[in-house]
């Protein structure tokens, strides 16, 4: 099997697992315990969260320090972002307005849509036919009730990357917090919090060969949030539960692996990248459309059409044959619905219905690339939709 999926998820990396390895077994401590193996685990955590931080362009330090609150996953800390620049937690609080992306994860949407049933106004910044946020829509929307906006960083479906400093400046002219999903791009590309000007920035360590059920949001020093899971004094009281300390690590040593060989990793996986695409534009015989060509991309993320299949069949093919890939967000891909984000783009009936979505990781080869477009290229001609016949109107 030839693995082309790792925006969904991504194996961990060897010294990953060797970091965590004496966490999970003889070093087990509470970090909250004050007995002296309680006290090293917390030495740990707070280690792994400074670290992090800095990966991310933070400053924890001192007293306009930001903080690094870990959470289950991306999922949760971007509910936690949004919930908690809501208010959602107060009875009292009054509906407002919010603005984020048309082309926003799931986890964002949805926050989205149940702050719409409370009786949210939600505004939607539409993108362009390349799938970059239209950050100039974004002056006519914002008004002294804009609670919040959210726009994210990288796409997850095109890899296209967004105009968040731009957006974030001009919310910062209003003083309205900014929220930023990157979970797709860090460990991938370098992510600067303090230079982006964002109020909060959410990360996961699974999108970058750390391990699944942890992630972060990160907080500016002066952003103040309600928490919705309670139960515990952790985090400052922004998220109760005992932290794991062995995820935490393996989460520190994700971003490290990355940072060690940060520029040698893009470069390899944007050589695959376009070579994948080389390769299929040439050995199809009908257009290969790149989705997001014409904008500034992330370097293992390939969202292509190959025109004339039906995308989910050409994804069931392809799992036969053995390559692992995806017609969108693993979120949702369980749904037969046309990608919303390549909607957003206003994408071509023939694009919207033979795009699949290959994205590399640090383990990928050039063997398995070329491998990997020749399956392509052949469940294509097995599979290919027939033209369809005009039929004679009836008399």
């Amino acid at each position: 099997m030839i693995y082309l999926d790792y925006n969904s998820t991504t194996p961990l990396l060897d010294e990953v697992v060797a970091a965590m390895a004496e966490w999970q077994t003889t070093s087990f401590g509470n970090p909250s315990s004050q007995h002296a193996i309680g006290r090293r685990a917390r030495q740990a955590l707070e280690r792994a969260r400074d670290e992090v931080g800095r990966m991310l362009g933070a400053k924890l330090s001192g007293s306009s320090g930001d903080r690094v609150i870990f959470t289950s996953g991306g999922t949760e800390a971007n509910n936690l972002a949004l919930l908690g620049l809501a208010g959602f937690s107060d009875p009292d609080a009054p509906p407002g307005e919010a603005i984020i992306s048309a082309i926003e994860h799931h986890s964002v949407t949805a926050v989205a849509e149940l702050l719409e049933r409370h009786g949210w106004t939600i505004h939607r910044l539409g993108v362009t036919r390349d799938g970059v946020v239209e950050a100039a829509g974004l002056d006519r929307l914002l008004n002294d009730h804009t609670r919040f906006v959210s726009v994210m960083l990288a796409n997850n479906e095109t890899g296209v990357i967004q105009p968040v400093a731009e957006i974030a400046r001009r919310c910062r002219a209003l003083g309205v917090p900014m929220h930023t999903d990157a979970a797709q791009i860090a460990g991938k590309l370098p992510v600067d919090f303090r230079g982006l000007g964002v109020s909060a920035l959410t990360v996961a360590a699974h999108k970058f060969h750390g391990p699944l059920g942890i992630g972060a949001l990160v907080l500016r020093h002066d952003v103040e949030i309600q928490p919705h899971v309670v139960g515990g004094f952790q985090q400052e009281g922004l998220r109760g539960g005992t932290e794991s300390v062995a995820l935490a690590v393996g989460m520190q040593e994700a971003l490290a692996s990355w940072e060690r060989e940060k520029d040698a990793r893009a470069e390899r996986l944007r050589m695959l990248r376009d070579r994948l695409e080389a390769r299929l534009q040439e050995g199809y015989d009908r257009p290969v459309v790149v989705n997001g060509a014409g904008a500034l991309r992330l370097p293992h993320t390939s969202n292509l059409a190959l025109v004339g299949q039906n995308r989910q069949a050409l994804v069931m093919a392809l799992d036969l044959a053995g390559v692992a890939c995806s017609t969108g967000s693993a979120c949702a891909s369980g749904s037969s619905e046309p990608s919303r984000t390549l909607l957003a783009m206003d994408c071509d009936t023939d694009v919207l219905a033979a795009s699949v979505r290959f994205s590399l990781g640090a383990p990928t080869t050039v063997a398995e690339i070329d491998e990997a477009a020749a399956r392509i290229l052949a469940a294509g001609a097995k599979i290919a939709v027939a033209e369809p016949r005009h039929r004679t109107p009836a008399r």
